[in-house]
């Protein structure tokens, strides 16, 4: 076991890679994160929580049952694409899902150029896009609700048959799944890659990201720069191109809003982010004058 001295331990979250000293058995240092994986804090608090770093993929897992939801789909997309991690969907239980095609039509419109794929491992549905994830060197962050199948994925990955993660069933009434993952956990897979297996996520706040709204809905971006005015909202502006998309059914409005309600959001959260960070300098700028008044004091 590393040790791990008390000045590092704040901050240090699954996926960070560290230099250690073999002799003394201690980590001295942790190195620089390529990515960064964050939401927003469940509940009231806007503040970001790091869910993973030195993520390559994001393998959003989402069940073809009571769990599956496209507003959630986009939102975890957003989230990927917002910290520059590429994504990939995987729609699990395919297996136990009435209108699979449907449901995977329906995903592909949301994601975009984003892979989408309809898998059960249990019932060997669509092993080879599963298995083609896992690459030497490459690191997967499992992103999801519980009980749709991220400890099967990882049970599969480490060995067919071995089942090293706890898996749990499902309620049948809602399709609801308990929390067998209660922490996050790096796997190392025989393929030579990491896997991040996570708990179970249903909300999925977002704290900023640069683009991740506008690569998630690059559809309606790419129509809103025909719009008369730069700084167009889309709600009933002249000359609005996206308005003149949705009369004419190049846009779906549903997803135009849903769009225009994430934009909200991730404004909101930069705004209380600078907010916060205003009110930290603001103390540390009042701490050091009063260190620099007391020191003249006491000469």
């Amino acid at each position: 076991m590393l040790l791990v001295p008390r000045r590092l331990r704040e901050g240090l979250v699954a996926g960070d890679w560290v230099a250690w000293h073999e002799g003394r058995g201690a980590v001295e240092q942790v190195l620089p994160r390529f990515s960064c994986f964050e939401r927003r804090r469940p509940g009231r608090a806007e503040r970001a929580q790091v869910v993973a770093a030195n993520v390559d993929v994001a393998v959003v897992v989402m069940a073809l049952d009571g769990d599956f939801s496209v507003r959630r789909l986009s939102r975890y997309l957003a989230l990927a694409h917002g910290h520059q991690v590429e994504p990939c969907v995987l729609l699990t239980k395919a297996a136990l899902a009435a209108d699979v095609e449907a449901r995977v039509r329906e995903a592909r419109i949301a994601a975009r150029s984003v892979p989408v794929h309809a898998v059960d491992v249990v019932a060997g549905i669509g092993l080879d896009a599963v298995s083609a994830l896992v690459e030497e060197g490459r690191t997967l962050a499992l992103l999801g609700s519980s009980g749709v199948g991220k400890s099967t994925l990882v049970n599969h990955w480490l060995g067919v048959g071995e089942h090293l993660v706890r898996t749990a069933e499902t309620r049948a009434s809602d399709g609801t799944g308990r929390h067998t993952t209660t922490h996050r956990e790096l796997h190392r897979l025989p393929g030579g890659g990491l896997v991040l297996d996570t708990p179970g996520m249903r909300e999925v706040g977002l704290v900023g990201g640069d683009d991740g709204v506008e690569r998630t809905f690059d559809d309606i971006a790419e129509v809103a720069r025909g719009c008369r005015f730069r700084d167009c909202l889309h709600q009933g502006e002249p000359g609005c191109a996206v308005a003149r998309a949705i009369q004419g059914g190049a846009l779906d409005a549903e997803r135009v809003a849903e769009a225009q309600g994430l934009g909200r959001e991730r404004t909101r959260a930069e705004r209380r982010a600078w907010e916060r960070d205003l009110k930290t300098k603001s103390r540390q700028a009042s701490r050091a004058l009063r260190e620099v008044l007391a020191r003249k004091g006491r000469t």
